[in-house]
């Protein structure tokens, strides 16, 4: 009877966590995986703002948002990493939103940081995330949430900025 009872707690335990993302170590470890990734994407969209300018002068304006991108990068990074190294202080128990949806957020976010035609709109959009890893070191929901909605809503607010595509030509 004890094994019964222990296997039906267990069970419920796995599928509170599916319903909850940031709830296990291995949860932790898959945010710290994706804004390293982002991490990656900020620094080559950077280096290719940069090498369109084919060695020619590249203005104040843009040099310091390149600047500060490079500096919110390192500082992602940073993030990550203390996520890595500190994963099972940081668990959250009732987040409230499931893993898929705070890896689909991130990976959408990264996404958008390649594709965004303005370096400009990646500032916002970066921190959004750099909020994410901040809350996410704090093991407290609301702020989770709070960036995760940040995130989502600067998303769509680059969405709206991106071209349209044309529509296909009737051959």
């Amino acid at each position: 009877m004890s094994k019964g009872i222990e296997e039906n707690t267990q069970r419920n335990a796995e599928k509170h966590t599916e319903q909850n993302g940031l709830a296990t170590v291995p949860q932790i470890e898959a945010l710290a995986d994706q804004l390293s990734v982002c991490a990656d994407q900020i620094h080559a969209r950077v280096m290719k703002d940069i090498k369109a300018h084919n060695g020619g002068p590249v203005g104040d304006a843009e040099q310091a948002t390149a600047r500060a991108l490079l500096d919110d990068e390192l500082l992602l990074r940073q993030r990550a990493n203390s996520l890595y190294a500190d994963a099972a202080t940081y668990v959250v128990k009732t987040l409230g939103k499931p893993q898929q949806h705070v890896m689909e957020l991130t990976a959408a976010a990264g996404k958008k940081i390649r594709r965004i035609t303005m370096i400009g709109d990646v500032v916002g959009l970066v921190g959004g995330l750099l909020a994410l890893a901040g809350a996410a070191a704090t093991g407290q929901p609301v702020p989770i949430l709070a960036a995760l909605d940040k995130i989502r809503n600067q998303v769509k607010a680059v969405q709206a900025d991106m071209p349209k595509k044309a529509p296909a030509k009737p051959a």
